[in-house]
């Protein structure tokens, strides 16, 4: 038996030592590494929401704003812009209806005072899409708003790989 097991052993690494090695990145036109697409699953839904919410979390820390909790109503009217950008095939704050972030949080029932959305067109992770959103003043005085409290956050991803990444926070 331990013959068989150490022969299996041998073997295996054997053919791992005959893998190819890793494909350099693919090269855009301006001399730049292509992006690899980062593939979600149903199953990461809960993690990545969770991920943002603690790293959206540590940057309000360090800035000296209180934390965010997610809200269902703001991640569901998220959800919806993320889609709807996908179908208009562009990153912008409208909807195809015409309707304005605090139209959509509106229409999810959501009480509370609208503070802000930032969005993107990616296919970046989301703590890439986050750093992103903090290099830029205006998204990252969205998410460091002292006057949040609450936060919605999704994405729709395309048969393509792109991620529309929205997230909606409110008062």
């Amino acid at each position: 038996m331990i013959r068989v097991f150490a022969l299996l052993m041998v073997s295996v690494l054997a053919l791992s030592a005959c893998a190819a090695p890793p494909s350099p990145p693919q090269m855009g036109p301006d001399g730049k590494p292509l992006p690899r697409v980062y593939r979600i699953s149903l199953g990461d839904t809960r993690e990545i929401r969770f991920r943002m919410l603690d790293a959206v979390n540590s940057l309000r820390e360090a800035a000296g704003v209180s934390p965010l909790v997610l809200d269902d109503k703001l991640t569901a009217a998220a959800a919806t812009h993320s889609r709807d950008m996908s179908v208009q095939e562009r990153p912008w704050h409208f909807g195809s209806d015409g309707s304005s972030p605090l139209d959509r949080v509106k229409r999810v029932g959501y009480q509370g005072e609208f503070i802000g959305e930032t969005i993107s067109e990616t296919y970046e992770s989301e703590l890439q899409t986050l750093a992103a959103w903090m290099e830029d003043d205006v998204t990252r005085r969205v998410i460091l708003s002292p006057e949040a409290r609450r936060m919605g956050f999704a994405w729709h991803q395309d048969r393509g790989g792109k991620l529309w990444w929205t997230l909606t926070l409110g008062a």
